[in-house]
């Protein structure tokens, strides 16, 4: 058989991978798999691997990353595609895409009719909450609804993220328990991100001691205050760009597709934008690198500069 999977949709991929795997004998699986890589393949490497003869089994397994993406037009994917044509029946050749890949291109045509062609999509929606219903039970557990709808939210949609996550909180409840949305605020959500929420609301709303706890906090995390600077500045960034898009009437699923964020994070960055003027995003963003360069200049200790941005913040007449 000759195969191509491709898609997204990593974990998805990985294991259909790991199926054709363990179809092999496990005593000599080793030797006879060929994993190759695409950016480097030559035809005469992929004719070799292929054409070996099998060890102490009836086939091999022979495994392409990235071919149709690294495949250079003309001769060479040309012969990549005769080649598709004339596998030994001893041999099953996969061909495993990390990204979308291209309809019209030439290998995709060739294998969409010689072979098995699989794509492994990002899942979402409905479609992903069942997936990790079935996940659950597959770890000996389950979980509600709700909590799953919030796992979501704080995870976004990787799959390979949300597999760990649900590892983590299978095992937090035992086998045959029940995950809840408290369960999932309790394993999953990242503090350190809801202490800079906390933190942001706080500035926004020219709470000045709350301010000033909520830096601290960031600090009792564990991170030095250039750190909690840079977060900080990461985040003006974002509310930037968040308040575009939402002047565009982009929905927060979308912002968060748009600019690569947990949809958890999409939409507390969207009420927080709705809180700053872009003039005052500005102004703070133009601060936080002023204030940059007078710590590495020497010119201001780290944590006096953070302070002092939260004081400047608060006292700071809204536009």
């Amino acid at each position: 058989m000759i195969y191509l999977f491709y898609g997204p949709n990593e974990l998805a991929r990985s294991e259909a991978v790991a199926e054709l795997r363990a179809s092999l004998p496990a005593e000599v699986a080793d030797l006879n798999i060929s994993v190759l890589d695409g950016r480097k393949l030559t035809i005469e490497q992929l004719v070799a691997a292929c054409e070996a003869h099998p060890f102490l089994a009836d086939r091999r397994l022979v495994i392409v990353y990235d071919a149709l993406k690294h495949s250079k037009a003309g001769k060479a994917r040309e012969e990549l595609r005769d080649y598709c044509e004339r596998v030994p029946a001893t041999c099953d050749l996969v061909f495993v895409e990390q990204d979308e890949v291209d309809r019209r291109h030439l290998l995709f045509t060739a294998l969409s009719k010689r072979g098995a062609v699989r794509e492994f999509p990002l899942l979402s929606g409905p479609e992903l909450l069942r997936w990790i219903e079935r996940r659950a039970k597959s770890l000996q557990a389950t979980i509600e609804p709700a909590a799953a709808q919030r796992l979501v939210d704080l995870a976004g949609n990787d799959s390979r993220a949300l597999a760990n996550e649900l590892a983590k909180l299978a095992t937090y409840v035992g086998r045959g328990g029940t995950i809840d949305q408290a369960a999932v605020d309790r394993l999953v959500t990242d503090q350190q991100e809801q202490n800079l929420f906390t933190f942001i609301d706080d500035l926004s709303t020219r709470r000045l001691g709350a301010a000033l706890r909520g830096a601290r906090a960031l600090i009792e995390d564990g991170q030095a205050p250039p750190y909690v600077l840079f977060m900080l500045a990461r985040q003006i960034r974002i509310l930037l760009h968040v308040r575009q898009l939402v002047a565009q009437r982009r929905r927060p699923d979308d912002i968060a597709s748009e600019l690569g964020l947990k949809p958890f994070v999409a939409r507390k960055a969207t009420e927080q934008a709705r809180n700053f003027t872009a003039a005052e995003l500005v102004t703070a963003h133009d601060r936080l690198l002023e204030l940059d360069h007078a710590i590495k200049t020497g010119k201001m200790q780290a944590e006096t500069a953070l302070e002092l941005f939260v004081v400047e913040m608060c006292q700071a007449q809204r536009g």
